[in-house]
């Protein structure tokens, strides 16, 4: 007839934040192991992802690998619903006569998706990453220090910094409210959208890499406009989550980088995107760009392999049918 299946926007929604919340809980030790290798200017606490994982499993514990798990797993809900059903919602804006989408049109789906949902990202990664990078920061300022008192200068910590500090015995363990909260005192809400424009110049590429890339493999598991089977579904998402990852990944390093607070002792501080992205290549070299694209990869993969499986499945309409 012509008419477009109508998108059931809060099936949507519970589909995204149901694979959200089971595609964190899964990796979320991985991405604290992404964070805290993106964060390591010179010679590093960490060798890799496994020798951070086994460090914190020892110093921090079980527990401490999960450090910002939950600013992760109450935020992503509303984060993988926003990004999943805007994809769907601008995929079915853009199509024509039920055609199937250019791949043009699929990659504008996608920038959509990736433009509305850092609404949400920006500050969930904001806090997520200050909680992530405490251990490291304490290891870090235990390391150049020594037993005998600072081993390198003390630099006086820039002002719109409030989470810098210059002595070990400043490390406390970070809370998730407190930050927001003196953030919110101190700079306002522009101080929670800290990072604001590298998440956009993250994740809208990321969009429109992962979205077009995800439709085109899981067409190949369907079989005369049915869905694709779940462990299909499952494959594609993790496939063209991990290249889009990989893909984006000096953009990562650079917004990990701009958002954390905290600097330990004798590392590099940033004034914008430019500022930073110069300062690692200057003083790390261009493989700098590429730290923790392995974890991320790791992450992603299955995240959006979860995500994808979950939402093919249609929990949020099994779950709005049986109440209704």
């Amino acid at each position: 007839m012509g008419n477009k299946k109508k998108i059931s926007v809060p099936a949507k929604l519970i589909n995204g934040g149901v694979a959200g919340l089971v595609g964190v809980s899964c990796v979320f030790p991985i991405d604290l192991a992404k964070t805290r290798l993106q964060n390591q200017q010179g010679q590093g606490v960490y060798t890799g992802m496994r020798d951070c994982l086994v460090k914190t499993l020892r110093s921090e514990g079980f527990f401490g690998m999960y450090r910002g798990a939950a600013v992760n797993l109450t935020l992503v809900t509303p984060e993988k619903a926003i990004k999943l059903a805007a994809n769907d919602f601008f995929r079915q804006l853009l199509s024509q006569d039920r055609k199937e989408l250019t791949l043009v049109r699929e990659m504008l789906a996608g920038c959509g998706a990736g433009a509305c949902q850092v609404v949400v990202t920006s500050p969930m990664e904001m806090l997520k990453i200050q909680l992530q990078d405490a251990g490291r920061l304490a290891v870090h300022q235990q390391k150049v220090l020594g037993p005998d008192g600072p081993t390198a200068p003390f630099s006086q910590p820039p002002q719109d910094r409030p989470y810098t500090t210059g002595t070990a015995s400043a490390f406390r363990r970070p809370s998730a409210t407190v930050i927001a909260r003196d953030l919110l005192k101190t700079q306002g809400l522009v101080g929670l959208y800290k990072g604001l424009g590298v998440t956009l110049l993250r994740d809208v590429p990321f969009s429109i890499i992962y979205f077009p890339l995800f439709a085109n493999i899981n067409k190949l598991g369907q079989r005369h406009s049915e869905k694709a089977p779940f462990f299909h579904s499952f494959v594609s998402g993790c496939v063209a989550g991990s290249v889009a990852a990989v893909a984006v990944t000096p953009l990562d390093v650079l917004k990990t980088r701009i958002q954390t607070l905290k600097k330990g002792l004798g590392e590099d501080t940033y004034n914008g995107i430019i500022d930073c992205a110069r300062k690692i290549w200057t003083h790390e070299g261009p493989a700098a760009f590429m730290k923790g694209a392995g974890c991320r990869a790791l992450v992603i993969a299955p995240l959006f392999g979860i995500a994808q499986g979950v939402y093919f499945i249609g929990i949020g309409e099994y779950i709005l049918g049986y109440f209704h």
